[in-house]
């Protein structure tokens, strides 16, 4: 028995608590990409497509409709793409940013009446049920006709309005035919105009909706070279100058990179300076480590005079632009104790009891020759300035690539303010981050805003170890925001596997690196020279390291990988599909001395297999598993394919999904592999010689 109405009139109105309009029906559920809710930025390039996923469903089986929103900071008003449902409940749609800079996405789904009558009424078939379904229809599309005259489309509320009248009177004859009525009632030119006005009164929103970092397409696809300017002197024992690396400047954009990364090049300290391999008594002629950074003639936003002048320095950024080059420079963010700033400013370094200054640890090392600051300093919105305003020097000496040195080893929350505040006045600033640290750490510092970051790679070295790896850095949730650059070689790491001076392992790593991820970098010359000598047995570090000495470098010897460096790079910048770290695969194949994989483009267009032997001593062979009908690739199942190998200029004609493979390391550590679906002219193939 019902409450009598008394009763229920007596009962006050209490609203769920939070609950805005509980007639809100539709359920976003998940949005894709998203780091930490909404917490940090989505990373994507400009000019290219961004996908996004939404997961949205509404009780029972009225119909949805979605749809995806963005503009650019800044921006008043969105635009809006309708989303297309694929399936279980999985809401798709992309937009493409035209420019570098901070946007927001946002997606906004709804009931729609319409959709839901239409939907129902195409599996009607009782007469009946036809006439009073065409009632119900000519309602809701009066209501859109006049959202139509209220946004101003006279003509549109029109149409729509005479639509209506006309199922409204169909409907109500009983003579018509109801197969007549039901076409007419399901005419799609007209419901594509009261698509154009939803009733969205109960629509749901995840405001403030999710931001995105828009990069230059340098942020996704780099080829870094390092080089210590002071060493590229052609005349032994002479100190380099920014004139000497701008004779380099052909050779190096010849090997195919993109970026030129100097290690610091600022006045270097001279109290505390360490000598040749880190000693920690100099003789004279010691020029001490660039990363101690300041001393009289200047700090941070000063030049090392034996290098040059600000205005030589901008030459040389200048003409690297012209070999397609761009200078990278370091922004190592710590002192000599001789830099001004120590005492200019005490208050941004820690002082221990005895009256000096703490210099950097990490026990058992020391680090003498260098402060760090102190992030919880009473000073600290002044350091924070003053640090950012060294980011602000450079990019006006034309400087827009930055490598950070250990940035994990300075406070969180001013990296997010800096690296914010410089892409949100110069958007197209790429920080890679150099922090060889825990996990959660390096994917903290991507979060934060760096565009690029370090990886492990330098310690993956066994079949099992790169799969996983590499699975995981191609992997969401990380692929939504870490952009991992992988380097064989630093001037800090001279892995085991490279002390043997193995021209194979040399190789072998080279093309790891350079086909598993879109960015990677060497530390040259040492790498294409195949310096391999450790300071000690079971050191990673180089004897007579180039850190703490001038060195001279034959750049011309006839064993230099210079050649096989420029093929490889040659390669990558043919093939979009070596572009990306997305649609990587690795491929079965029975010999765990064996890797191979492959990597598509976006377009499915360009289908790369590689194949690495990971022994440099002995010849090696297995069967692989590769299928390119059953993985999509335009193949017919049981149709020959040709693959092309790149490195070694032969074609290998292929059918079925069991290939035999067998790599000497005498010959060839590695296949790259193009697909090819027909057959082409030789001179197709001219671009890799």
């Amino acid at each position: 028995m019902s409450a009598p109405a008394s009763l229920l009139s007596a009962q006050p109105l209490v609203r769920p608590i939070g609950l805005a309009d509980g007639r809100q029906r539709a359920v976003i559920d998940a949005v894709l990409p998203c780091v930490d809710n909404g917490r940090f930025a989505a990373k994507c390039v400009a000019g290219e497509p961004f996908a996004v996923e939404a997961h949205c469903f509404v009780e029972g089986h009225d119909m949805l409709r979605v749809m995806l929103h963005w503009q650019r900071e800044g921006e008043a008003s969105w635009t809006e793409v309708e989303m297309a449902l694929k399936w279980n409940d999985e809401w798709h749609a992309q937009f493409v940013p035209p420019v570098p800079g901070r946007y927001r996405y946002n997606v906004e789904a709804w009931v729609d009446a319409f959709e839901s009558w239409h939907h129902e009424l195409e599996r009607r078939v009782d007469a009946a049920d036809i006439r009073i379904a065409a009632r119900v229809g000519a309602a809701e599309i009066l209501a859109a006709a006049d959202r139509a005259r209220e946004a101003g489309q006279a003509q549109d509320a029109t149409r729509l309005q005479g639509w209506a009248l006309a199922l409204e009177a169909r409907a109500a004859d009983v003579g018509e035919d109801a197969a007549l009525l039901k076409g007419q009632a399901l005419d799609e030119t007209l419901a594509s105009i009261v698509r154009r006005y939803p009733d969205r009164r109960h629509a749901t929103a995840l405001k403030p909706g999710f931001p995105l970092v828009v990069d230059r397409p340098l942020a996704r696809y780099s080829t870094w070279y390092e080089l210590f300017p002071r060493s590229a002197s052609p005349e032994p024992g002479r100190h380099g100058t920014f004139a000497d690396v701008q004779a380099l400047l052909p050779g190096i954009a010849k090997m195919g990179f993109d970026v030129l990364y100097f290690p610091p090049i600022h006045p270097v300290g001279r109290m505390q300076r360490k000598g040749r391999n880190n000693a920690l008594v100099t003789e004279d002629g010691d020029v001490g480590s660039p990363w101690a950074i300041g001393a009289e003639e200047g700090g941070h936003d000063a030049i090392l005079p034996a290098l040059g002048t600000h205005e030589d320095f901008r030459a040389l950024v200048k003409a690297a632009r012209g070999h397609g080059l761009e200078i990278a420079l370091d922004i190592a963010f710590q002192c000599a104790p001789d830099h001004p700033w120590v005492k200019e400013h005490p208050a941004w370094f820690k002082w221990r009891p005895d009256g000096t200054v703490q210099y950097a640890e990490n026990p058992p090392k020391k680090y003498q020759d260098i402060y760090p600051f102190n992030f919880e300093s009473e000073d600290w919105e002044g350091m924070w300035l003053a640090l950012k305003g060294v980011l602000d020097h450079w990019i006006a000496q034309g400087v827009t690539v930055f490598r950070v040195d250990n940035p994990h080893t300075k406070a969180f929350p001013f990296w997010e303010w800096a690296i914010g505040e410089v892409k949100r006045a110069h958007p197209q600033v790429i920080f890679l981050a150099e922090a060889f640290t825990r996990p959660k750490v390096m994917h903290r510092l991507a979060k934060l805003g760096f565009s690029q970051s370090y990886t492990y790679f330098t310690w993956r070295n066994t079949k099992e170890e790169l799969v996983a790896y590499f699975t995981e850095l191609s992997s969401r949730p990380g692929l939504d925001y870490f952009r991992p650059n992988v380097w064989p070689n630093t001037p800090d790491i001279l892995h085991a596997q490279l002390q043997t001076g193995s021209d194979a392992m040399f190789r072998l790593r080279l093309v790891l690196a350079a086909m598993l991820s879109a960015s990677y970098g060497i530390y040259g010359p040492a790498y294409e020279l195949k310096e391999h000598l450790p300071r000690h047995e079971g050191s990673e570090e180089y004897l007579d390291s180039e850190k703490y000495q001038l060195r001279h470098w034959d750049r011309g010897r006839a064993d230099s990988l210079a050649p096989y460096i420029a093929h490889l790079n040659a390669i990558r910048r043919a093939h979009p599909a070596l572009q990306r770290n997305e649609g990587l695969v690795f491929l079965p194949i029975d010999n765990d001395q064996l890797i191979a994989w492959v990597k598509q483009s976006p377009d499915g267009q360009d289908v790369i297999v590689t194949v690495v032997n990971l022994d440099p001593h002995h010849a090696q062979w297995g069967w692989l598993q590769f299928d390119p009908a059953a993985m999509g690739f335009g193949v017919e199942p049981g149709q020959s394919f040709q693959m092309h190998d790149l490195l070694g200029g032969e074609r290998f004609m292929c059918q079925g999904a069991r290939h035999f493979i067998r790599l000497d390391p005498a010959v060839s550590v590695a296949h790259v592999m193009h697909l090819l679906r027909k057959t082409r002219s030789e001179r197709d193939f001219d671009y890799y010689q």
